[in-house]
């Protein structure tokens, strides 16, 4: 080591509060940056996505129907609650069909994902590109091929067919998160009940479903999520008295936006909110499983 490098170490380790090493040096240019280039798109993308919101919750208490501010009022709640039948019916029907077609297509989608996983048979690559098409194509497509295939076996056009499409273009999403879950699965564990004894029903009830839950309740609540937010495919497959609230929101802002629609999206928000609270801790409870 040389004379100027022993003076600049002698000053280094005099200079108060000052540190040495790689790990100093990143620190302090940590420290530097503190808002580096990364972090001000993410800002800027959270306060785009949400800065919507708060407008909207914002004018669901206007006290008038413009958006010109006139007053704080509750009037639109009102409104919602007690003079918006038609509204909470179309509600209540996308929430069946959110629960049952999310429902039949986890079921369906779990066990299908299993017996793909499992067995080799001869189409189970065929099965695997077909369950798949659905996320692929385009909604107007699957929308117009399920009117025409309803037309053709004679099936009114109502909660029933909406439910079936529903069902059917849920059911990749449900396939996919199973799978994922699948993939991750030590094989040795059937293997070991299957020496002690246990059976195809006994191995499949107390092993395979709780390790695949978290995938399973995924899939499930993708599933609802994207049943409750359809429009193009419920469009197509909706009959005479069985709108959905998102049918309902279209036919009712083609006269402007009412504030009844903001305040029920106040609502369903608060819902969203508490639910995904209440959820948390039995997911997390899940996954360590």
């Amino acid at each position: 080591m040389n004379f100027r490098a022993v003076v600049r170490n002698i000053v280094t380790s005099l200079r108060p509060g000052a540190a040495s090493g790689e790990a100093a040096r990143h620190a302090r240019r940590a420290i530097k940056r503190n808002f580096s280039f990364s972090q001000t798109v993410f800002i800027a993308t959270i306060v785009f996505l949400f800065l919507p919101l708060f407008v909207l919750i914002l004018y669901s208490f206007n006290d008038t129907k413009g958006m010109d501010w006139t007053g704080f009022s509750f009037h639109w709640y009102e409104q919602l609650f007690l003079h918006s039948r038609d509204l909470w019916r179309a509600f209540w029907n996308s929430i069946l069909i959110a629960i049952t077609s999310a429902g039949t297509a986890t079921v369906l989608g779990t066990f299908g994902a299993i017996g793909v996983t499992w067995y080799r048979f001869r189409l189970r690559s065929y099965v695997q590109t077909i369950s798949f098409l659905p996320m692929i194509l385009p909604e107007i497509i699957i929308g117009v091929s399920l009117s025409i295939f309803f037309a053709g076996m004679k099936i009114p056009l109502g909660l029933l067919t909406i439910y079936i499409a529903h069902t059917s273009f849920n059911l990749p999403f449900v396939f996919l998160m199973v799978m994922a879950r699948l993939d991750e699965f030590d094989f040795s564990i059937i293997e070991a009940a299957h020496d002690l004894g246990a059976n195809e029903g006994q191995t499949l009830l107390k092993i395979t479903l709780p390790i695949c839950m978290p995938g399973i309740v995924s899939g499930f609540l993708t599933a609802i999520t994207i049943s409750l937010e359809d429009f193009v495919i419920t469009y197509f497959v909706a009959g005479p008295g069985s709108s959905t609230l998102p049918l309902y929101i279209y036919s009712a802002i083609r006269f402007g936006v009412s504030p009844v629609i903001n305040a029920l999206s106040v609502v369903m928000i608060l819902g969203t909110v508490l639910l995904t609270y209440l959820l948390r801790n039995f997911l997390k409870y899940i996954a360590a499983k």
